[in-house]
């Protein structure tokens, strides 16, 4: 029999939001996001669950609501480094499988997190990932929607927000881009990450990559520096996250049955 799969999942939650103040603790039905994303977590199986905030509030009520919480830095860049300093003040072992679930992810299925924390096992990379097959040529030229290309093993070979791989004589023929060839192996990537905590020791200390300036996509940095990254590919499209009082709205409605 096959060992368990073991993981932990930290959960970054910065408070301020420029769309949205206060964005971890906006009530969905009842109870402040950050729980929800933290019970999605735990219905994954994972070992331990942290909520990593820089807010005391949200410490508070993830405490409160019985949720393990650590009180990190205010000045990190981004939330793998947020999920750094949880490896360094936890002292995890480098081998210790950490998936990093967004703060405003309150519907995220349990199985997607633990699928990609099985990438990770299974692949022997440094880090896993998820995506999901396109098939609407208008969400392939969306530059809003960042595409990835896999070898042959599963490892991402480039993440962009171009049309990417770009069927050049389907796309000749057709004198624009209105429909995508059978059998285009498109992808757009689902941003859920699980990490070895021996690279998120190393994430700081990576110099910053010039195509990751350019895209605006961080994991580039990883590929620069010559690091695997595994994907996984999802069965279904992730519900959308939270980033606006719109969205919360939607996914109260969602909570409620009314759609």
């Amino acid at each position: 029999m096959a060992d368990p799969l073991r993981f932990k999942v930290v959960v970054p939650a910065r408070y301020a939001s420029t769309r949205l103040p206060g964005k971890p603790l906006i009530d969905l039905c009842g109870e402040p996001m950050v729980v929800r994303v933290a019970r999605r977590a735990q219905a994954a199986g994972a070992d331990e669950v942290w909520v990593a905030t820089d807010h005391a509030e949200v410490l508070a009520v993830a405490e409160a609501n019985g949720i393990r919480a650590v009180l990190t830095r205010e000045d990190h860049a981004s939330g793998t480094d947020r999920l750094a300093e949880v490896v360094e003040r936890h002292g995890w072992d480098d081998d210790t499988i950490v998936v990093n679930v967004q703060g405003d992810e309150p519907l995220i299925d349990p199985a997607l997190i633990a699928r990609t924390a099985r990438q990770l096992a299974e692949s022997g990379a440094e880090i896993a990932t998820a995506a999901h097959p396109l098939g609407e040529a208008a969400e392939f030229f969306n530059p809003n929607i960042v595409k990835v290309v896999r070898t042959a093993a599963g490892d991402a070979l480039y993440f962009s927000r171009a049309p990417i791989p770009y069927a050049r004589d389907h796309f000749a023929r057709e004198g624009g881009g209105e429909t995508l060839p059978t059998g285009l192996p498109a992808f757009r990537h689902i941003g859920l990450y699980a990490y070895r905590a021996r690279f998120l020791r190393r994430y700081a200390n990576l110099a910053p990559s010039p195509l990751e300036g350019y895209e605006a996509l961080e994991q580039l940095r990883a590929l620069w520096h010559g690091y695997r990254i595994s994907v996984a590919i999802a069965d279904e499209l992730p519900a959308p996250g939270v980033d606006t009082a719109e969205d919360a709205e939607r996914v109260r409605r969602l909570l409620a049955g009314q759609v």
